[in-house]
């Protein structure tokens, strides 16, 4: 099962490559990976998928919570949370092609960002299974380049991630 974990950690040099290696170190994957510092420029907030069963997921967050860095940490997809990714697409657009593109890009509510006579640079936000939608609904001969975040997330309501 998929978890996005998130995790409040100091903004110090090293953190980010502790994290990374625990997970290296005990063969666990990391499907998408976010970070960036919070309104207090101490700390960063990093985001991190991953896929495993309950063992396996805390195991994780038990070993994320050795690290030093690590302040606070909360695995979102155990409760009601918001999950976002950005991707880019650079996709071939000739001819009748240009006015299906268009319209498969405001059907999933994506934006054209940029166009030549030949090409659309196409901007997309979402959950991961509507971006992955979209680059089927388009047809992979057509796709040229693709660019995604990773997903951020954070929990719904009053619940927050802080110190």
């Amino acid at each position: 099962m998929r978890h996005i974990i998130s995790v409040l950690m100091e903004n110090e040099p090293g953190a980010l490559s502790r994290v990374v290696g625990l997970f290296s170190q005990r063969n666990y994957n990391i499907d998408s990976l976010t970070v960036a510092p919070t309104e207090d420029r101490s700390l960063s907030r990093l985001t991190l998928t991953t896929h495993g069963d309950d063992r396996r997921i805390e195991q994780i967050t038990k070993h994320l919570n050795k690290i030093v860095d690590v302040v606070k940490l909360v695995d979102l997809t155990e409760g009601a949370h918001i999950e976002r990714e950005l991707m880019l697409i650079k996709v071939k657009a000739t001819g009748a092609q240009r006015a299906e593109i268009k319209r498969t890009t405001d059907v999933f509510r994506g934006q054209i960002v940029d166009l030549t006579s030949n090409v659309f640079s196409i901007q997309l936000t979402g959950k991961s299974d509507k971006l992955d939608s979209f680059i089927a609904a388009l047809g992979d001969s057509i796709v040229l380049e693709v660019a995604r975040t990773g997903v951020s997330g954070i929990s719904r309501g009053e619940k927050v991630l802080s110190l």
